[in-house]
């Protein structure tokens, strides 16, 4: 018997009770649209199949808001605050420009040896803050000592050779002026003796006069002119032994002037045997020790002022907006703390242009890169936590 001619009465239907009234409520609604009959299956003997095929009962769209309101509620504050969230973000990140190639940078200066000798203190240690004037080291100074008092004795000599000089000069100035006097003697006398002369040779060719006075007077007149001679020589050598003592009087006041300068330096050695901090900075990469030997030149340690600030290396894109006294924030890594600051300056060139080796761009296979540019960047205060050059920082600049 086919299932078509199955009654479907409720007395034929072989269930009773809930099942008959089941069955009585399902033939008075109309097939649901998941229960559809197979027409195409056939029964083991060859009939029409009549079975229907279940389907999986698929839920209304919005049936599992109803069922779950609070989670579809919380989901959609929660994605609608990451929405703002992420809209703010991207409102305030606009103004500003970051970088992480950026790092603490300084002027650490080398405190050196100037003068040689053994190290007899060092009265500072690792890491220590010092404030400009400490002292860092001292060097063994009776070497200097001794050279600053040989320098003050060769002074003092040169000094009394000047007033030996000076009073020779006095003395000899008292011989140039009598040896002018006896130039006058000798010139009157041989005046005198020149009329005598002349008397006495006009009387002999008078006859009224001998020839033995006119002879002595003519060997007077020689006599006369020799002493006035002699009195000129005399003269004339005085004079220049005066030169001869002047140039002595120079001669020993350079010598006054080089024992001074070596005195000058022999105070200027004794003066670097006692090493002080030129700035207020850090004790870093101490070598020095008591009992070592320094030369000049030699690092004994190393100063960290702390007077620090930030090279950062921006792209050259980022640099469109970004002027000298915009605000920055400066977050240093090893802190995790931010501090204010401002824009200094930034480089008139990339890092590359001044490297060692720079870019040549002039072949044929050339690549543009867009470049680095250092932007110094200085704290608008001194950072209360040990910082040095080198340490990683991120800084923000506020350019819009």
């Amino acid at each position: 018997m086919d299932v078509a001619d199955v009654p479907t009465s409720k007395s034929a239907h072989p269930r009773s009770g809930n099942d008959d009234a089941s069955v009585e409520a399902r033939d008075d609604k109309s097939p649901s649209p998941e229960e559809k009959i197979d027409h195409g299956t056939k029964a083991p003997d060859g009939s029409a199949g009549g079975q229907k095929r279940q389907q999986p009962e698929k839920k209304p769209a919005f049936g599992v808001i109803r069922d779950h309101p609070i989670a579809f509620g919380v989901g959609a504050l929660v994605l609608c605050a990451a929405l703002i969230a992420i809209l703010l973000w991207w409102l305030q990140a606009r103004h500003y420009e970051s970088t992480d190639d950026a790092f603490i940078d300084g002027r650490p200066v080398a405190i050196s040896a100037l003068v040689a000798g053994p190290v007899v203190d060092v009265p500072v240690t690792d890491n220590q803050l010092v404030s400009a004037g400490t002292v860092l080291a001292r060097i063994d100074d009776r070497d200097y000592l001794a050279a600053q008092a040989q320098a003050k004795a060769q002074i003092e000599e040169a000094q009394a050779g000047i007033a030996n000089i000076a009073a020779q000069l006095e003395t000899q100035q008292a011989r140039i002026d009598q040896t002018g006097k006896q130039v006058t003697e000798a010139q009157a006398a041989l005046n005198f003796s020149k009329d005598e002369n002349t008397r006495y040779q006009n009387l002999v060719q008078q006859g009224a006069g001998t020839v033995q006075r006119a002879q002595q007077a003519s060997s007077d007149l020689l006599g006369k002119q020799a002493a006035l001679d002699a009195a000129i020589a005399a003269n004339t050598q005085a004079e220049k032994q005066l030169g001869v003592l002047n140039a002595q009087k120079d001669n020993g006041e350079a010598q006054v002037r080089q024992a001074q300068a070596q005195a000058e330096q022999a105070a200027v050695n004794l003066s670097r045997v006692v090493l002080r901090a030129p700035v207020e900075g850090r004790v870093t990469k101490l070598t020095g020790a008591a009992g070592a030997y320094a030369g000049p030149g030699q690092t004994l340690m190393m100063l960290v002022p702390t007077d620090l600030w930030v090279t950062a290396n921006y792209e050259e894109t980022q640099l469109t907006d970004m002027r000298p006294g915009q605000p920055v924030a400066i977050e240093i890594d090893a802190y995790g703390r931010s501090f204010p600051g401002r824009v200094d300056s930034v480089q008139a060139g990339s890092g590359d242009a001044f490297s060692l080796l720079p870019a040549e761009n002039a072949t044929g296979n050339y690549v543009k890169v867009v470049q680095r540019v250092p932007v110094k960047i200085v704290f608008d205060k001194a950072p209360d936590v040990a910082i040095g050059p080198g340490f990683s920082v991120v800084p923000s600049v506020k350019v819009r």
